[in-house]
């Protein structure tokens, strides 16, 4: 076979090996050492898979991703989340839809100090969904809410995808970190907007929770200082150039440590979950990291990335068009590939065409992150849906897809928003000069 046949087969067995429910991070780096290895010769590949492995495991700017997901999960396992949900039910919890909106709240301020769209779910369904149920909210709508509303914790920063995308494409991390805020915001806004309808439209898969008072309200804000604190601490840090985006996670986990030692709300017990899970997290993260550049490196000898750049731009097309399409890809790609690993395998095939075009890189982070997005609520791949649902097991599958459904409304109409209006994600960081 030619080199580019045997890169289309090896993409397509990647696809079938997704689907057999095999770890994505050992199908590429198997697939990538196969197909390197017919192309080149096993000895290329051997040398290829162990270089790459090390380099990842050791690099230095990875060190960032365990750093911000042990911030979240202390965060998580000291009850900072919660408090945090707590606060946005006093204020919006009587509105139509208003626990799923506060739902949205909380997993917005989760994920400002978090940076996993896995993680953000997962402490979000366990936390929001009692409560939703409790109040009588229909499954479909609550754990719609919870898979979407997860899904801010990649765009929201800090962020492990932004982090990824700025190490392959060195881009500052800290003007990705600062560009996802507005689009943040603008997104959980949105959602917010597509419940309310929901709820008006069809008041009985949301009845309105009990209006607190302004005292209940005031007393619930000591909840909120520790959010607040973390995240001025972590990015205003970096937004005035005090510390690297690595030294930022390494402060935001020590001060929520810190946080949760002075409230007195966290044990050995808690402290050794967070550490586990953290490491967990961060492992298969760093594999599928590895196991991609492994799958790049064969996709590379293979030329396949560079003819189907070649085609893009061999199109002739307004740039506003081949950006469309790169979008198009993007969108059926996450509906079968993980985030992470999409990520990894397309913008070293698109980076060079968008930069061509002249668009933003750093724009085109935000648009990459908030295509992803997209596919981590979409069938058949959907990972938040599935962490929501291995949470909640009692809740359906088929109904959690069925409630991202309004919601992925809203977030592919913020996602074309950026195109016309890129000042969107380039404002603030253009307020960094």
């Amino acid at each position: 076979m030619s080199p580019t046949t045997t890169g289309i087969v090896g993409l397509a067995a990647l696809v079938i090996l997704i689907f057999s429910r095999m770890p994505v991070g050992f199908v590429m780096m198997l697939l990538g050492f196969i197909g390197f290895g017919y192309v080149v010769s096993v000895s290329a590949a051997l040398n290829v898979v162990v270089k790459d492995i090390y380099e990842v495991f050791g690099s230095y700017n990875l060190t960032v991703i365990p750093l911000f997901i042990l911030m979240g999960q202390i965060a998580y396992h000291s009850g900072i989340s919660r408090r945090l949900f707590d606060v946005a039910h006093r204020f919006i919890g009587h509105w139509p839809g208003g626990m799923a909106i506060a739902t949205i709240g909380a997993c917005a301020g989760f994920s400002a100090i978090c940076g996993s769209t896995n993680a953000t779910a997962a402490t979000m369904a366990a936390v929001t969904l009692p409560e939703m149920r409790r109040y009588h909210y229909h499954d479909t709508l609550a754990g719609g809410v919870v898979a979407a509303g997860g899904s801010l914790g990649i765009l929201i920063p800090p962020s492990v995808i932004f982090i990824v995308y700025g190490i392959m494409t060195e881009q500052s991390i800290g003007r990705l970190f600062i560009a996802g805020i507005l689009p943040g915001i603008l997104l959980a806004v949105s959602f917010g907007l597509a419940v309310t309808i929901w709820a008006i439209l069809d008041p009985s898969v949301a009845p309105r929770g009990p209006r607190s008072t302004w005292k209940q309200r005031i007393a619930s804000l000591s909840g909120l200082i520790e959010t607040l604190l973390l995240f001025i601490l972590v990015m205003g840090g970096l937004f005035l150039g005090f510390f690297t985006p690595t030294e930022a996670g390494a402060v935001g986990a020590f001060g929520t440590l810190v946080i949760a030692g002075v409230r007195r709300t966290i044990t050995l017990k808690d402290l050794w979950q967070a550490l586990q899970e953290s490491t967990r997290i961060s492992c298969m993260i760093l594999v599928i990291v590895a196991g991609a550049t492994v799958f790049g490196h064969f996709l590379a000898v293979t030329r396949i990335p560079f003819d189907i750049a070649n085609w893009v731009a061999g199109f002739n097309w307004p740039a506003p068009a081949v950006m469309a399409l790169i979008i198009l890809v993007y969108l059926v790609g996450g509906c079968f590939i993980d985030a992470l690993a999409l990520i990894m395998l397309t913008v070293p095939i698109f980076y060079p065409v968008v930069i061509d075009l002249g668009f933003s890189p750093v724009w085109f982070g935000v648009v990459v992150v908030m295509v992803t997005q997209i596919g981590v609520i979409t069938p058949p791949v959907g990972v938040n849906v599935y962490v929501v649902s291995g949470v909640s097991t009692d809740v359906a599958l088929e109904d959690i897809f069925r409630g991202v459904v309004p919601l992925l409304v809203a977030l592919i109409f913020c996602t074309l928003l950026l195109i016309p209006f890129p000042q969107l994600a380039l404002f603030l960081p253009n307020l960094m000069h």
